[in-house]
């Protein structure tokens, strides 16, 4: 909502100086309903956040009721816009298990709840959430799944190397970088070629110039999870 409030400030200064240069309110129109159609936006997005939160809450609830103390906040819809959104194939929210000492929390457990989409997932309505299907993850699987992705992504085999990398490294858009070793570079490949490796009996994992794709084998759906997100989702579970 402050982004709108400050859209419209905008709109109030701007709409005098063009009176004042062309003395058309045709211009002032043009402005003010650019600005508007950009806040119609912001508050849809913003919505649709609250409406994942709620509903990945929900979720957590029913399928993990040992959690009773928890924060629940979705990981990539900030900075994005409405038309990315509609094409965007995974929703991710990090879990973070607290408890409660003196009167002040006292962070525990992370874990990352995905929520692969498929087609039509939003709507006018929307989202559509039985179009969603949710898997959670602590750091321990996400080590297991950066591991594989590494494997098939680099000519790096050894697994006890690129756990070494992943734990005391960096996930960056070329690779993994690590201090004071030799970073693990990712192939470079052209967007029309795939490296698949068998990863569990629900996925194969996908290496596609600059993503993780994730084949979900049950509903044949393929998801990418774009570098920027591997790089947020590793950072929150080994960097904070």
């Amino acid at each position: 909502m402050k982004k709108i409030l400050i859209l419209f400030v905008v709109v109030m200064y701007l709409a005098p100086q063009n009176l004042k240069a062309q003395n058309d309110g045709a211009a002032v129109a043009t402005v003010a309903g650019g600005l508007l159609a950009i806040g119609a936006g912001i508050a849809a997005i913003e919505q649709m956040k609250e409406q994942a939160e709620l509903t990945a809450t929900e979720w957590f609830l029913t399928n993990h009721p040992e959690y009773n103390k928890f924060s629940l906040k979705t990981l990539d819809f900030d900075g994005k816009k409405l038309k990315d959104m509609s094409s965007t194939s995974v929703i991710t929210f990090k879990i973070r298990e607290f408890d409660i000492k003196g009167n002040e929390p006292e962070l525990g457990k992370k874990l990352v709840l995905f929520g692969f989409t498929s087609y039509g997932w939003i709507n006018e309505y929307g989202i559509d959430f039985s179009k969603v299907e949710w898997f959670l993850i602590d750091s321990n699987e996400w080590m297991n799944m950066m591991t594989a992705y590494t494997k098939v992504a680099s000519s790096e085999k050894n697994e006890g190397t690129i756990r070494g990398a992943l734990k005391d490294g960096k996930v960056v858009n070329k690779g993994v970088k690590v201090k004071n070793r030799e970073d693990i570079d990712f192939y470079k490949i052209e967007g029309d070629m795939y490296l698949v490796t068998d990863y569990s009996p629900e996925m194969k994992f996908i290496y596609n110039e600059r993503s993780l794709g994730i084949y979900l084998k049950e509903t044949m759906n393929l998801i990418q999870i774009g570098r920027g997100n591997l790089i947020n989702i590793h950072e929150f579970f080994f960097d904070e």
